[in-house]
Protein backbone atom coordinates (compact mmCIF):
# COMPACT_ATOMS: atom_id res chain seq x y z
CA UNK A 1 0.00 0.00 0.00
CA UNK A 2 1.54 3.30 -1.15
CA UNK A 3 -0.22 6.44 -0.58
CA UNK A 4 0.92 9.87 -2.33
CA UNK A 5 -0.30 13.31 -0.87
CA UNK A 6 -1.01 16.56 -1.70
CA UNK A 7 -1.66 19.86 -0.68
CA UNK A 8 -0.82 19.55 3.41
CA UNK A 9 0.48 23.38 2.60
CA UNK A 10 -2.64 24.70 0.62
CA UNK A 11 -0.64 27.28 -0.79
CA UNK A 12 1.45 24.11 -2.45
CA UNK A 13 -0.57 23.30 -6.05
CA UNK A 14 2.07 21.28 -7.79
CA UNK A 15 1.24 18.00 -6.34
CA UNK A 16 -2.47 18.14 -6.87
CA UNK A 17 -1.97 18.50 -10.61
CA UNK A 18 0.50 15.66 -10.33
CA UNK A 19 -1.69 13.58 -8.40
CA UNK A 20 -4.49 14.42 -10.91
CA UNK A 21 -2.18 13.39 -14.00
CA UNK A 22 -1.29 10.02 -12.39
CA UNK A 23 -4.52 8.85 -11.19
CA UNK A 24 -6.11 9.54 -15.26
CA UNK A 25 -2.91 8.72 -17.03
CA UNK A 26 -2.41 4.98 -18.54
CA UNK A 27 0.38 3.89 -16.52
CA UNK A 28 -1.62 2.60 -13.03
CA UNK A 29 -3.06 -0.16 -15.65
CA UNK A 30 -2.18 -4.07 -14.28
CA UNK A 31 -1.24 -2.13 -10.86
CA UNK A 32 -0.68 -4.57 -8.25
CA UNK A 33 -1.26 -3.47 -4.47
CA UNK A 34 -2.76 -0.38 -3.59
CA UNK A 35 -2.62 3.34 -4.42
CA UNK A 36 -3.91 5.98 -1.65
CA UNK A 37 -4.54 9.14 -3.74
CA UNK A 38 -4.82 12.18 -1.93
CA UNK A 39 -4.27 15.27 -3.72
CA UNK A 40 -5.49 17.89 -1.58
CA UNK A 41 -5.41 17.40 2.43
CA UNK A 42 -5.43 20.94 3.87
CA UNK A 43 -8.91 21.55 1.99
CA UNK A 44 -9.03 25.03 3.82
CA UNK A 45 -5.54 26.30 2.63
CA UNK A 46 -6.60 25.54 -0.55
CA UNK A 47 -9.94 27.37 -0.75
CA UNK A 48 -8.05 30.32 0.68
CA UNK A 49 -4.67 29.94 -0.93
CA UNK A 50 -3.02 30.09 2.38
CA UNK A 51 -0.21 27.88 3.61
CA UNK A 52 -2.13 27.28 6.43
CA UNK A 53 -4.94 26.55 8.49
CA UNK A 54 -7.67 28.95 9.53
CA UNK A 55 -6.15 28.56 12.83
CA UNK A 56 -3.09 30.04 11.70
CA UNK A 57 -1.45 26.50 11.80
CA UNK A 58 1.35 24.69 10.10
CA UNK A 59 -0.37 21.40 9.58
CA UNK A 60 2.84 19.86 8.41
CA UNK A 61 4.24 20.50 12.35
CA UNK A 62 0.83 19.46 13.74
CA UNK A 63 1.17 16.12 13.87
CA UNK A 64 0.49 13.24 15.06
CA UNK A 65 -2.35 15.82 17.00
CA UNK A 66 -5.36 14.35 18.58
CA UNK A 67 -9.05 13.74 18.25
CA UNK A 68 -9.94 16.79 20.86
CA UNK A 69 -6.93 19.20 20.03
CA UNK A 70 -6.77 22.35 17.30
CA UNK A 71 -8.46 21.76 13.69
CA UNK A 72 -4.81 21.24 12.56
CA UNK A 73 -3.94 18.57 15.39
CA UNK A 74 -7.72 16.63 14.24
CA UNK A 75 -7.06 16.57 10.50
CA UNK A 76 -3.39 15.74 11.29
CA UNK A 77 -4.51 12.82 13.43
CA UNK A 78 -7.82 11.80 10.93
CA UNK A 79 -4.72 11.58 8.41
CA UNK A 80 -2.43 10.00 10.33
CA UNK A 81 -5.23 7.35 11.06
CA UNK A 82 -6.80 6.61 8.19
CA UNK A 83 -3.68 7.26 5.38
CA UNK A 84 -0.63 6.64 7.13
CA UNK A 85 -1.28 4.01 9.38
CA UNK A 86 -2.79 1.36 6.67
CA UNK A 87 -0.14 2.07 4.19
CA UNK A 88 3.54 0.81 3.87
CA UNK A 89 5.04 3.19 2.23
CA UNK A 90 4.17 7.13 1.20
CA UNK A 91 5.04 10.17 -0.86
CA UNK A 92 4.14 13.75 0.18
CA UNK A 93 4.72 16.28 -3.07
CA UNK A 94 5.44 19.84 -2.08
CA UNK A 95 6.70 23.30 -3.35
CA UNK A 96 8.94 25.87 -2.48
CA UNK A 97 7.12 28.75 -0.41
CA UNK A 98 5.71 31.76 -2.04
CA UNK A 99 7.90 33.76 -4.35
CA UNK A 100 10.22 30.94 -4.21
CA UNK A 101 11.29 27.93 -6.44
CA UNK A 102 12.61 24.72 -6.04
CA UNK A 103 14.36 22.20 -8.46
CA UNK A 104 12.75 19.29 -8.17
CA UNK A 105 14.39 17.19 -5.41
CA UNK A 106 13.76 14.61 -2.61
CA UNK A 107 14.07 14.95 0.76
CA UNK A 108 14.03 11.88 2.61
CA UNK A 109 16.15 10.18 5.54
CA UNK A 110 18.76 8.49 3.62
CA UNK A 111 20.10 6.44 6.62
CA UNK A 112 17.36 4.48 6.39
CA UNK A 113 18.11 1.72 3.94
CA UNK A 114 14.64 1.45 2.92
CA UNK A 115 13.81 5.32 2.26
CA UNK A 116 17.11 5.47 0.19
CA UNK A 117 16.19 2.68 -2.06
CA UNK A 118 13.04 4.84 -2.70
CA UNK A 119 15.04 8.09 -2.96
CA UNK A 120 17.10 6.92 -5.38
CA UNK A 121 14.19 5.08 -7.41
CA UNK A 122 12.38 7.99 -7.48
CA UNK A 123 14.54 9.45 -10.80
CA UNK A 124 15.84 13.04 -9.89
CA UNK A 125 19.11 14.07 -9.57
CA UNK A 126 19.24 15.85 -6.70
CA UNK A 127 18.40 13.77 -3.55
CA UNK A 128 19.16 15.37 0.13
CA UNK A 129 19.33 14.06 3.45
CA UNK A 130 16.81 15.74 5.11
CA UNK A 131 16.51 16.13 9.01
CA UNK A 132 13.19 14.95 10.69
CA UNK A 133 11.20 18.08 11.87
CA UNK A 134 9.46 18.10 15.13
CA UNK A 135 5.23 17.73 14.39
CA UNK A 136 5.87 16.89 10.73
CA UNK A 137 4.32 14.33 8.61
CA UNK A 138 7.61 12.39 7.78
CA UNK A 139 8.40 12.13 11.96
CA UNK A 140 4.49 10.56 12.62
CA UNK A 141 4.83 8.28 9.55
CA UNK A 142 8.55 6.77 11.07
CA UNK A 143 7.22 5.86 13.76
CA UNK A 144 4.50 4.11 12.35
CA UNK A 145 6.94 2.16 10.23
CA UNK A 146 5.87 3.69 6.87
CA UNK A 147 9.13 5.69 5.18
CA UNK A 148 8.20 8.65 3.22
CA UNK A 149 9.64 10.52 0.35
CA UNK A 150 9.32 14.58 0.28
CA UNK A 151 9.33 15.44 -2.99
CA UNK A 152 10.08 19.47 -3.38
CA UNK A 153 9.40 21.14 -6.74
CA UNK A 154 8.38 24.55 -8.53
CA UNK A 155 6.67 27.47 -6.64
CA UNK A 156 3.58 27.73 -4.25
CA UNK A 157 0.38 28.80 -5.90
CA UNK A 158 2.24 27.97 -9.66
CA UNK A 159 2.29 24.71 -11.76
CA UNK A 160 5.32 24.25 -13.19
CA UNK A 161 5.62 21.91 -15.64
CA UNK A 162 9.05 20.19 -15.50
CA UNK A 163 8.03 19.95 -11.46
CA UNK A 164 4.88 18.23 -12.53
CA UNK A 165 6.20 15.73 -15.09
CA UNK A 166 9.10 14.91 -12.73
CA UNK A 167 6.70 14.42 -10.35
CA UNK A 168 4.68 11.81 -12.06
CA UNK A 169 7.76 9.97 -13.60
CA UNK A 170 8.99 9.71 -10.19
CA UNK A 171 5.87 8.01 -8.34
CA UNK A 172 5.56 5.78 -11.41
CA UNK A 173 9.12 5.01 -10.97
CA UNK A 174 9.09 4.28 -7.50
CA UNK A 175 5.96 1.83 -7.86
CA UNK A 176 8.15 -0.02 -10.23
CA UNK A 177 10.43 -0.34 -7.67
CA UNK A 178 8.04 -1.97 -5.35
CA UNK A 179 6.57 -4.15 -8.22
CA UNK A 180 3.42 -2.30 -7.85
CA UNK A 181 4.05 -1.64 -11.42
CA UNK A 182 5.37 -3.58 -14.29
CA UNK A 183 9.47 -2.51 -14.62
CA UNK A 184 10.56 -1.35 -17.73
CA UNK A 185 13.55 -2.52 -19.17
CA UNK A 186 15.63 0.57 -19.97
CA UNK A 187 17.79 1.86 -16.80
CA UNK A 188 18.03 5.56 -15.18
CA UNK A 189 21.07 6.91 -17.28
CA UNK A 190 21.73 8.68 -14.43
CA UNK A 191 22.77 8.28 -10.63
CA UNK A 192 21.10 10.46 -8.48
CA UNK A 193 23.80 12.59 -6.25
CA UNK A 194 23.27 12.86 -2.17
CA UNK A 195 24.00 15.73 -0.86
CA UNK A 196 24.37 15.55 3.45
CA UNK A 197 24.61 19.20 3.21
CA UNK A 198 23.02 22.14 1.91
CA UNK A 199 22.56 26.16 3.05
CA UNK A 200 21.22 29.45 2.23
CA UNK A 201 22.97 32.17 1.18
CA UNK A 202 21.32 35.43 2.15
CA UNK A 203 21.09 39.09 1.09
CA UNK A 204 24.04 41.19 2.71
CA UNK A 205 21.94 44.60 2.24
CA UNK A 206 18.41 45.96 1.58
CA UNK A 207 17.21 47.04 -2.33
CA UNK A 208 16.97 45.80 -5.46
CA UNK A 209 18.22 42.26 -6.84
CA UNK A 210 19.59 41.80 -10.43
CA UNK A 211 20.29 37.86 -10.63
CA UNK A 212 23.16 36.38 -11.96
CA UNK A 213 22.13 32.73 -11.67
CA UNK A 214 19.16 30.84 -11.53
CA UNK A 215 18.02 26.98 -10.53
CA UNK A 216 20.55 23.90 -11.50
CA UNK A 217 23.34 26.07 -12.13
CA UNK A 218 27.10 25.12 -10.84
CA UNK A 219 28.32 27.40 -8.58
CA UNK A 220 32.01 27.65 -7.17
CA UNK A 221 32.85 29.10 -3.77
CA UNK A 222 33.35 33.25 -4.46
CA UNK A 223 30.84 33.17 -7.33
CA UNK A 224 28.77 36.36 -7.91
CA UNK A 225 24.70 35.15 -7.42
CA UNK A 226 23.40 38.75 -7.62
CA UNK A 227 23.72 42.32 -6.89
CA UNK A 228 22.18 44.73 -5.18
CA UNK A 229 20.98 47.78 -6.12
CA UNK A 230 19.47 51.29 -5.00
CA UNK A 231 16.50 52.60 -6.76
CA UNK A 232 18.91 54.35 -8.66
CA UNK A 233 20.39 51.23 -10.22
CA UNK A 234 23.42 51.95 -8.01
CA UNK A 235 25.14 48.32 -6.63
CA UNK A 236 25.25 48.50 -3.27
CA UNK A 237 26.49 44.83 -2.68
CA UNK A 238 27.76 41.82 -4.87
CA UNK A 239 26.31 38.26 -3.07
CA UNK A 240 28.46 35.74 -3.62
CA UNK A 241 28.63 31.65 -3.06
CA UNK A 242 29.32 30.38 -0.04
CA UNK A 243 31.24 27.08 -1.52
CA UNK A 244 30.53 24.57 -4.74
CA UNK A 245 27.38 23.26 -5.26
CA UNK A 246 24.58 23.47 -7.47
CA UNK A 247 21.28 26.14 -6.59
CA UNK A 248 18.25 24.29 -5.62
CA UNK A 249 16.24 26.79 -4.26
CA UNK A 250 15.67 30.59 -5.48
CA UNK A 251 13.53 33.59 -3.89
CA UNK A 252 11.84 35.13 -6.99
CA UNK A 253 11.11 38.76 -6.22
CA UNK A 254 13.37 41.22 -7.23
CA UNK A 255 13.16 42.92 -3.98
CA UNK A 256 14.86 41.74 -0.30
CA UNK A 257 15.57 43.27 2.65
CA UNK A 258 18.96 42.53 4.55
CA UNK A 259 19.20 38.99 5.95
CA UNK A 260 16.64 38.06 3.66
CA UNK A 261 17.16 34.15 2.06
CA UNK A 262 17.82 34.07 -1.89
CA UNK A 263 19.64 30.81 -2.54
CA UNK A 264 19.93 27.42 -1.66
CA UNK A 265 22.44 25.88 -2.49
CA UNK A 266 23.26 21.88 -2.26
CA UNK A 267 26.86 20.60 -1.93
CA UNK A 268 28.11 18.00 -3.73
CA UNK A 269 31.63 16.06 -4.13
CA UNK A 270 31.00 15.84 -7.58
CA UNK A 271 28.47 18.74 -8.83
CA UNK A 272 29.89 18.67 -12.47
CA UNK A 273 27.95 15.50 -13.12
CA UNK A 274 25.02 16.95 -11.00
CA UNK A 275 24.68 19.75 -13.57
CA UNK A 276 24.93 17.60 -16.35
CA UNK A 277 22.29 14.90 -15.12
CA UNK A 278 20.05 17.48 -14.51
CA UNK A 279 19.82 18.10 -18.48
CA UNK A 280 19.37 14.78 -18.66
CA UNK A 281 16.52 14.46 -16.65
CA UNK A 282 14.62 17.67 -18.48
CA UNK A 283 15.77 15.88 -22.01
CA UNK A 284 14.47 12.31 -20.86
CA UNK A 285 10.67 14.49 -19.63
CA UNK A 286 10.65 15.81 -22.79
CA UNK A 287 11.17 12.84 -24.60
CA UNK A 288 8.73 10.62 -22.68
CA UNK A 289 5.90 13.22 -22.48
CA UNK A 290 4.04 11.18 -24.62
CA UNK A 291 4.19 8.03 -22.38
CA UNK A 292 3.35 10.29 -19.16
CA UNK A 293 0.76 12.66 -20.32
CA UNK A 294 -0.43 10.12 -22.76
CA UNK A 295 0.11 13.40 -25.35
CA UNK A 296 -1.30 12.98 -28.93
Amino acid sequence: VLFVSAAIHGDELNGTEIISRLIQGKQLRGMKGTLIAVPIVNVYGVISQSRYLPDRRDLNRSFPGSTKGSLAGRIANQFLKEIVSKSDYGIDLHTGAIHRSNLPQIRANLDDERTNELAKAFGVPVVLNADIRDGSLRESAGELGVPVLLYEAGEALRFDELSIRAGVRGIVNVMRSLDMLTKRRSKLKYEPFIARQSGWVRSTDSGFIRYKRTLGELVEKGDALADIQDPFGRVLDTITSHAKGIIIGKQNIPLAQEGEALFHIAYFSKPNEVAENLELMNDNLVSESEVLLNEP
